[in-house]
């Protein structure tokens, strides 16, 4: 599903380049859930924003789905993130002018789905907000907000979904449910699931964990 190769990522710093990722290299393959670990600072971010085609890497390939985005128009890299990603940020990036309703419903409208209306109703049912889709973001709890997130994450049946620290904005309690919620989710749509975070309990219940250290990958483990 996921095909990682030789994968370095360089930025200008004043006057030296700085090496963000080195050299990686990994095989997601379809229906795992991986967990990307490791200190600030370690890549995984970086990493997480190549997978989904928001930034371009400064060497190697990428993968995803038998299609090579590393080379792609941004038009087809729009397409793609359309199609087969959904991304789920830590800090909700819901559209504040548009409803609970609105932001699950408008990839599907962009994407001319026919089911849109009833797609985006019972996603909202599936994350327990069947009776908040009128409501506005700002008039929504942070664990509400990401939920409403996840089920724009879900509203166009994407192969991969990818979360960049989802549970990091909310208390533990909220935390944990947000989790609950997006794996039984990645288990029933069997969609690739791909998790930034710093919460090693959270990190253990995935199949398998990546750590990263200075932009390397140093230990490839099967959790569960």
């Amino acid at each position: 599903m996921i095909s990682i190769s030789n994968l370095t990522k360089t930025v200008r710093s004043g006057t030296e380049d700085l090496t963000i990722l080195s050299d990686v290299s990994l095989e997601i393959p379809d229906g795992q859930f991986v967990a990307l670990t490791g200190a600030s600072g370690s890549g995984k971010s970086t990493l997480l924003g190549l997978l989904a085609g928001l930034d371009s890497p400064s060497s190697g390939s990428i993968t995803i789905d038998g299609d090579e985005i590393t080379t792609m128009s941004e038009d087809g890299l729009a397409t793609l993130r359309s199609s087969k990603i959904g991304f789920i940020f830590q800090s909700f990036h819901l559209i504040p002018s548009l409803t609970a309703y609105e932001n699950v419903l408008i990839p599907m409208e962009i994407a001319g789905a026919r089911d849109a209306h009833d797609r985006a109703k019972e996603l909202l049912d599936e994350v327990g907000l069947a009776n908040r889709g009128h409501h506005y973001p700002t008039e929504l709890s942070g664990g509400e907000q990401q939920r409403v997130a996840i089920a724009r994450a879900f509203a166009n049946r994407p192969k991969i979904l990818l979360a960049d620290e989802p549970t990091g904005n909310l208390d533990s309690k909220n935390g944990r449910h947000i989790f609950e919620l997006m794996t039984a989710l990645h288990q029933g749509n069997n969609v690739t699931l791909v998790l930034v975070t710093h919460d090693q309990e959270l990190a253990a219940k995935a199949q398998r964990q990546v750590i990263l250290k200075d932009g390397k990958v140093i230990a490839d483990n099967s959790g569960q």
